[in-house]
Protein backbone atom coordinates (compact mmCIF):
# COMPACT_ATOMS: atom_id res chain seq x y z
CA UNK A 1 0.00 0.00 0.00
CA UNK A 2 1.29 3.43 -0.55
CA UNK A 3 2.14 5.70 1.71
CA UNK A 4 -0.12 8.92 1.55
CA UNK A 5 1.52 12.36 0.53
CA UNK A 6 1.64 15.38 3.34
CA UNK A 7 -1.12 17.14 0.65
CA UNK A 8 -3.02 14.21 0.61
CA UNK A 9 -3.23 14.06 4.11
CA UNK A 10 -4.19 17.40 4.60
CA UNK A 11 -7.04 17.46 2.39
CA UNK A 12 -8.04 14.14 4.01
CA UNK A 13 -8.52 16.32 7.81
CA UNK A 14 -9.85 19.15 5.96
CA UNK A 15 -12.96 17.09 4.32
CA UNK A 16 -13.00 15.31 7.61
CA UNK A 17 -13.15 18.03 9.37
CA UNK A 18 -16.34 19.29 6.79
CA UNK A 19 -18.13 15.98 7.79
CA UNK A 20 -18.04 16.79 11.13
CA UNK A 21 -19.02 20.21 10.63
CA UNK A 22 -16.43 21.87 12.19
CA UNK A 23 -14.47 23.84 9.18
CA UNK A 24 -14.70 27.22 9.34
CA UNK A 25 -14.03 29.80 6.78
CA UNK A 26 -11.75 31.55 6.76
CA UNK A 27 -10.95 33.42 10.25
CA UNK A 28 -14.86 33.70 10.67
CA UNK A 29 -17.00 31.37 12.89
CA UNK A 30 -19.44 30.58 9.81
CA UNK A 31 -18.94 26.88 9.26
CA UNK A 32 -18.78 25.88 6.34
CA UNK A 33 -22.03 23.73 4.66
CA UNK A 34 -21.03 23.61 0.60
CA UNK A 35 -19.03 20.54 -0.13
CA UNK A 36 -17.43 22.71 -3.03
CA UNK A 37 -16.67 24.81 -0.78
CA UNK A 38 -15.04 22.31 1.75
CA UNK A 39 -12.94 20.99 -1.60
CA UNK A 40 -11.57 24.54 -2.16
CA UNK A 41 -10.43 25.21 1.09
CA UNK A 42 -8.60 21.59 1.71
CA UNK A 43 -6.95 22.24 -2.40
CA UNK A 44 -5.83 25.42 -1.17
CA UNK A 45 -4.43 24.30 2.18
CA UNK A 46 -2.21 21.97 0.27
CA UNK A 47 -1.10 23.46 -1.94
CA UNK A 48 0.12 26.26 0.98
CA UNK A 49 1.74 23.06 2.43
CA UNK A 50 3.80 22.52 -1.27
CA UNK A 51 4.86 25.93 -1.36
CA UNK A 52 6.00 25.60 2.64
CA UNK A 53 8.44 22.54 1.57
CA UNK A 54 9.73 24.67 -1.47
Amino acid sequence: MKKQTPSQKKVAQVMHEFKEGELHSGKSDKIVTNPKQAIAIALSEADELKKEKK
